[in-house]
């Protein structure tokens, strides 16, 4: 067991008998690093809202725990409750779970992104059960005049063995209510776990498959009105004028005007990314009047100015400074492979790498590339919004609520606490919905035409809006004595417009002579986060690399991985490598016995590859053959270790997804552009895997441990492009180096 500070006062666990039916609510705010006013704790029990998280119980014994982060597919809703419920050691058959409201003076993390929720939030969710566990157990020992020590819980019922006395926790909620917050409690040995550790089904499972209205799309107002937007065909122009005579006198058609999301005075936030802030709006009564409308619209753009604007990121306050012109893929194309020539930032350098290429007897240099790519969420953008002079409230799917709260209230002129922004169901995210420009935009619609507004983005207008997956180009470089052994190994890398390059990740530490370089291209276009930033092309390139060195130097490609963590373990190189060597190879080593490495079929051709990232460790094998000479993967292996599994059948459905999405990506995905305009604006042109390419059959293992849980929803996406590439190999004897893999399909 161990033991754990609360830190909290009283007015920070704050509690209310007024439930009705005489339910006890217990509060906590351990994600917090501030404590409620005085003012909202006079205001108790009807403000109790206000917190950051809580659980409720009734005297009947039901017991509803919130769940606080964004809800965007990777079953947090479920997940973190479970978390909750264990310490708190209630049957999970008498739980509900609700989504927790927004509050930035409360919560600390309230994001769905970096695979980081349940990490995050691990250690502050069971003490805010093991809390209230321990208030119980104090409450029915004053009552039966017992020692606490003796008092025992199991599945929401207190008991005193030695009288033979027991209590539900509805009985003693009221009682619990009035005993101070204790000052340490234990939370449970790994041993102990009854619902961490065991599959619980979907809490909004049923709700998603009868169709119920969970998505920010389903969301209805009264007097609610429709809006939609007209931004620039290309990158690099803004608006220059409207002639809206023939859309306003369409059916239906409420206003047309233009607005501007963020102006040149506003110092934008971390994720207010958006490469259209000017743009035309329509407003009408029905989603189909606006869309009509929009056709009839005619719009005239101008070239835009090289301009700088403010961003208060994560590292403080920076300008970012934009171009102008009209760009193309294939210009970006000619730019990265000028600058993957030339010597660029040195990151990390270990050794003398130098000297160890240029003594080599061989050296291998292979150059990989990948293009942009469009998140395309099956939910397109969309937000509500109904602003008035006294508050701004908000109803819609986005990954970063408690950062949207300060853009909005910054664009609007309101007080924070003006701000109201409510977290529906995400019809997917993949880092899209960490960007709320949307949101903003559809503040700014319902403010000027004062009214409650939702609005719409169409599949075009999404998938040509920017906020894409960077484009990349690594060079990787290997130097091999005459006794092919390794000597050397040198990544130089960049991308439009950020490096995907992690210096100090594997193979760094893994080798005496190392160097790691990136540059960058600047760009009017706008990217961002993509599932796994950064990590889910350089695992691809990086992995892909070393199958290829393992050929050259005669070995397995899974053994001489395992040489390399073995040196990283035993003697490693540098002292800034992020990566546990031990836990890396284990993945490994669980993946080559559960897919019997070595052992395939005639005519099914393997590929293995493996990754850290998001603080946890996967390995994959896939198998496939080819058909009409097109691949078809047949069965994927997957080896994870990310901690404590809270719930084993929602981490695997999450890794199954993770498999499938990135074979997709890697064989047909990418986004071009020719003059500033995106040549795909639809899945007519922006090819997707299908049902029926999907591989029959997916293994995931779980390496078993008791160390608190790590990422899951992005670590395990990367390693599957290398994987596929190097089973292509041996399917084809043809190396791949550029994604998409098979983009004519």
């Amino acid at each position: 067991m161990t033991k754990v500070k609360t830190t909290y006062n009283r007015r920070t666990f704050l509690k209310t008998t007024a439930l009705a039916g005489g339910g006890m609510l217990l509060s906590f705010s351990w994600l917090a690093a501030c404590a409620p006013s005085k003012q909202q704790v006079a205001q108790l029990p009807k403000n109790w809202f206000n917190l950051n998280g809580y659980l409720k119980i009734a005297e009947n014994g039901q017991v509803t725990i919130q769940s606080p982060n964004p809800e965007i597919g990777q079953n947090v809703k479920t997940s973190m409750p479970m978390i909750v419920a264990e310490e708190l050691d209630v049957d999970w058959k008498q739980v509900i779970v609700e989504q927790a409201p927004l509050n930035t003076d409360i919560f600390s993390r309230q994001i769905a992104g970096g695979s980081q929720s349940i990490r995050q939030s691990w250690k502050a969710l069971r003490t805010a059960g093991a809390t209230a566990r321990q208030m119980l157990r104090e409450a029915a020992a004053a009552n039966w005049k017992v020692p606490v020590t003796e008092i025992t819980t199991d599945k929401g019922i207190l008991f005193h063995k030695n009288s033979g006395k027991s209590a539900t926790y509805g009985e003693m909620a009221a009682a619990a209510a009035a005993i101070p917050v204790p000052k340490e409690v234990t939370l449970k040995d790994v041993k102990d776990f009854k619902i961490i550790g065991t599959s619980r089904k979907n809490v909004d499972g049923q709700k998603i498959v009868t169709g119920k209205p969970l998505f920010g799309l389903d969301y209805q107002r009264e007097g609610m009105l429709i809006a939609m937007i007209v931004h620039p065909p290309a990158f690099g122009l803004t608006l220059k004028s409207i002639d809206d005579s023939e859309a306003r006198k369409m059916p239906g058609i409420r206003e047309v005007f233009s607005i501007n999301t963020y102006p040149a005075t506003m110092t934008r936030g971390a994720f207010d990314v958006d490469a259209f802030p000017e743009m035309a709006v329509i407003v009408g009564n029905s989603t189909w009047e606006v869309m009509q409308a929009k056709k009839a619209l005619k719009v005239s753009w101008e070239p835009i100015k090289p301009y700088s604007f403010e961003m208060d990121g994560w590292r403080g306050k920076t300008t970012v400074n934009v171009p102008a012109g009209l760009e193309s893929s294939e210009t970006h194309s000619a730019k990265m492979a000028e600058l993957a020539a030339q010597p660029g930032k040195v990151l990390r350098k270990d050794g003398d790498p130098d000297t160890a290429f240029k003594n080599a007897a061989t050296i291998i240099e292979r150059h990989y590339t990948a293009p942009f790519l469009a998140h395309n969420t099956m939910e397109p953008m969309n937000f509500f919004a109904h602003v008035t002079d006294e508050k701004a409230e908000l109803v819609g799917p986005i990954q970063t609520p408690e950062f949207m709260e300060k853009s909005v209230a910054a664009r609007l002129g309101l007080p924070l606490e003006k701000v109201d922004i409510q977290m529906t169901r995400m019809g997917g995210g993949f880092g899209r919905r960490l960007y709320g420009h949307f949101l903003v935009e559809a503040a700014v619609i319902s403010q000027k035409i004062k009214a409650p507004v939702k609005l719409i983005y169409t599949r075009e207008d999404d998938m040509t809006d920017g906020v894409y997956r960077p484009a990349y180009h690594v060079t990787y470089r290997a130097a091999l004595d005459a006794n092919k052994q390794l000597l050397a190994i040198h990544v130089r890398g960049g991308g439009v417009p950020d490096s995907p390059v992690h210096a100090n990740r594997f193979p760094a530490g893994a080798i005496d002579n190392y160097l790691a370089e990136e540059w960058s291209v600047a760009t009017n276009i706008s990217t961002g986060a993509f599932r796994a930033p950064g990590s889910n092309f350089i695992a691809s390139a990086e992995q892909s690399f070393l199958d290829e060195v393992a050929e050259a130097m005669g070995k397995d490609p899974i053994d001489m991985r395992l040489e390399m963590l073995q040196r990283a373990q035993s003697k490693p190189v540098g002292e800034k490598n992020d990566y546990d060597a031990a836990r890396y190879a284990g993945v490994l080593k669980l993946v080559k016995e559960k897919a019997a490495w070595g052992s395939a079929k005639p005519g099914v051709h393997r590929g293995v590859s493996a990754y850290f990232c998001h603080n946890s460790y996967v390995a994959n094998v896939l198998e496939l053959h080819l058909k009409d000479g097109k691949p078809v993967v047949d069965k994927a292996y997957c080896a994870i270790d990310c901690g404590i599994v809270v719930n084993p059948d929602a981490a695997a459905n999450m890794a199954e997804g993770s498999v499938v999405d990135a074979i997709g990506h890697a064989l047909y995905s990418k986004l071009t552009l020719k003059e500033g305009v995106p040549e795909q604006t639809n899945f007519h042109e922006y090819r997707m895997i299908r049902h029926h390419e999907a591989p029959k059959n997916i293994e995931v293992h779980f390496v078993k441990s008791d160390v608190d849980p790590t990422g899951l929803g992005e670590p395990i996406y990367p390693p599957v492009f290398a994987a596929l590439a190097n089973a292509l190999y041996k399917a084809t004897g043809k190396r791949f180096y550029n994604q998409p893999f098979f983009p004519e399909y």
